[in-house]
């Protein structure tokens, strides 16, 4: 009987060994390899022109991590998406990724990516090292989903051979839109075939920032309700309208003929409301790099800029969670970012690194887009973003056109929103 007892005891004993050993398959947080075991990461991306810069920073990485490998993973944006959810479904996504705003709310709902606040807090990570509006996007059901890696605000762009032909003062930061629709006119030159301003129907660059200067939102923050429909809201689709009513922007058919960046850089339209990352863009257009520079933009009843940038994810499947966070936690180090704002090519998201990105183009006031971090608000998402924003865009277009009034279109938008938005919270 003893021995039976023994046996039983063995038999037990080594069940809870092999379950020890074979649980968790499906929580990343129980299976890891050991800190001596070399292991491999992916890591997704889709801009090839950042490889250089995220290679030298795998490179530093691996000097105090030598038994993690991190290889990357290009895919062109038109692609990645697509190919991300495809390999999500089966369990075969990267270990680690980039994610954006539009995207982030359906991967983080679905748990698909993982909530980094344990080990945030464990490595006492301070979140103050990052821009609050982007904590904030990336931020779901109280919990945080990413390290951001890089921001983007949106300035204006404006030509100074236009301004000086005109008799025009260099927009700077006393401008609010009265000033810059009464300078849009002054700059207008039918018999030239130049315009004051491109009106282009472009949400990040144009109308998601003059929306919250109005005093109105695109979607509330708990992202269950429209804001269109606000009197602010139409106020600040208003203003873009006007400036095409006033004939010293081009139409949305002639915008559309080309593009708003094309009329910009051929010196056809004197200002430009465009991204942070049109910097290196200009920089590197020798027909206007001398000609053109950057000021904050115009203000509204307040000062408002849209900000965006990526994120740096874990897969809620990965292998090896505690080797993907060493290496997101890395990627949102000062030393990380140090080494992507070297380049030129995009702004560090980590606070007191972005100098060495606007020392890079000393041509431009390249620091205004630092100095609207202040008043930034994050880009408007939801689950769904992408439902949303397709009836956005195909009323505006209507608006655009003249066919509806900016209320009538805001407020067409609104009902239809908040349907799918209702949708959202049921699904």
């Amino acid at each position: 009987m003893k021995k039976s007892l023994i046996s039983l005891s063995s038999v037990l004993l080594l069940l809870i060994m092999v379950l020890s050993a074979c649980g968790g398959d499906n929580s990343p947080t129980q299976s890891s390899s050991s800190s001596n075991q070399p292991v491999t990461l992916r890591y997704g991306l889709w801009d090839k022109n950042q490889v250089p810069a995220m290679q030298k920073i795998i490179d530093a990485f691996k000097k105090t991590h030598p038994n993690i490998s991190v290889n990357i993973e290009v895919t062109p944006y038109v692609q990645y998406w697509t190919k991300l959810e495809t390999a999500a479904t089966g369990g075969s996504a990267p270990d680690v990724f980039w994610m954006n705003g539009p995207n982030f709310i359906k991967y983080a709902s679905n748990q698909i990516i993982a909530p980094l606040d344990e080990q945030i807090s464990a490595d006492k990570v301070s979140l103050d090292n990052y821009p609050s509006s982007l904590m904030q996007l990336y931020s779901y059901g109280g919990k945080h989903y990413a390290l951001p890696k890089d921001f983007d605000t949106i300035g204006l762009w404006y030509n100074k051979a236009l301004f000086d032909a005109a008799g025009v003062k260099y927009p700077d930061d006393s401008w609010t839109w009265d000033t810059l629709r009464e300078a849009s006119k002054k700059l207008t030159n039918p018999s030239k075939g130049v315009w004051g301003i491109v009106a282009d129907m472009n949400d990040q660059q144009n109308f998601y920032n003059t929306i919250p200067q109005a005093g109105g939102y695109v979607i509330s923050p708990d992202h269950k309700k429209s804001g269109f429909d606000s009197p602010e809201s139409i106020s600040g689709i208003q203003l873009w309208v006007d400036m095409i009513k006033d004939k010293s922007s081009p139409t949305l058919a002639q915008i559309t003929d080309t593009t708003a960046l094309s009329l910009f850089e051929s010196s056809k339209v004197a200002m430009y409301y465009g991204g942070s990352w049109s910097t290196i863009e200009f920089a590197q257009n020798q027909a206007i790099k001398d000609k053109v520079d950057v000021a904050p933009l115009p203000q509204g009843k307040k000062r408002a800029t849209v900000i965006h940038g990526l994120g740096n994810v874990i897969s809620a499947n990965t292998k090896y969670p505690k080797e993907a966070w060493e290496f997101v936690k890395f990627l949102g180090s000062k030393e990380a970012a140090t080494i992507q704002a070297d380049t030129g090519t995009v702004i560090p998201a980590y606070n007191g690194t972005q100098e060495s990105w606007v020392k890079a183009y000393p041509k431009f006031n390249a620091k205004t887009f630092i100095d609207e971090l202040a008043y930034s608000v994050p880009y408007p998402v939801s689950k769904n973003t992408s439902a949303w924003v397709d009836v956005q865009n195909k009323v505006l277009t209507k608006v655009w056109s003249g066919q509806l009034s900016a209320e009538d279109g805001c407020k067409q938008i609104a009902q239809q929103m908040n349907q799918l938005l209702t949708a959202e919270q049921q699904s």
